[in-house]
């Protein structure tokens, strides 16, 4: 990278943005912290983090108008990266929080992982597999903390998958232009999460909107 990117993070009140920041500097970003619905709509780029429930994630980003700036700027596919439950809220629902409605960019349901996964939450590493469409995401290990995970299906047009095995396969992170949203955390996997992460950067950056 020629210049120093600057990445707004979306405050979602529910997510530990210490490691996510810690990520990006390392990266080489520069980050702000922001509840400003214009903001998300006008920065170059946004990450929406997550560490938390659906439903209180989901009030927050309501209660700022937040919900509706992610929306018009993902649909114009301006680079946005969304981690972990920022992945869970692009869908419709999850069973975590029954009756709470998500964004719906995704036509997906979010549930928990089967009783015969294992230890639920999976804490730690799995392996990620890309579909040869994608630009962004390659074959790699991850670390995940989850409960809750998108089980593989269909996705819209234009949309890239990874894949990760954990009781069944589930969506490890999906790709869209300069959007990219991850079940896993880049933040912390190691230098495979580092170069993808510099990657969002670099090429979302070079992505028409």
């Amino acid at each position: 990278m020629t210049h120093t990117p600057e990445v707004l993070i979306v405050s979602t009140g529910v997510a530990n943005t210490a490691s996510v920041i810690a990520g990006l500097h390392r990266a080489g970003a520069t980050t702000q912290l922001t509840t400003s619905p214009q903001a998300v709509l006008d920065a170059p780029y946004v990450v929406m983090p997550g560490v938390g429930a659906f439903a209180a994630g989901m009030e927050t980003l309501r209660q700022h108008g937040l919900d509706r700036a992610l929306i018009e700027r993902i649909g114009a596919a301006k680079p946005t990266l969304a981690v972990c439950l920022g992945l869970q809220l692009l869908a419709r629902s999850s069973q975590e929080s029954p009756g709470e409605q998500g964004l719906g960019i995704l036509p997906v349901d979010v549930e928990r992982f089967a009783p015969d996964a294992g230890r639920v939450p999976q804490m730690g590493w799995n392996q990620v597999t890309a579909d040869p469409t994608c630009a962004l995401l390659t074959d790699g290990a991850a670390y995940y903390a989850n409960s809750y995970r998108i089980a593989q299906q269909p996705l819209p047009e234009g949309w890239s998958a990874a894949t990760t095995h954990y009781g069944g396969q589930f969506i490890a992170a999906v790709e869209r232009g300069a959007v990219l949203a991850c079940q896993f955390h880049p933040e912390l996997s190691g230098a495979w999460g580092t170069a993808l992460l510099r990657r969002w950067l670099t090429q979302g950056g070079n992505t028409p909107c």
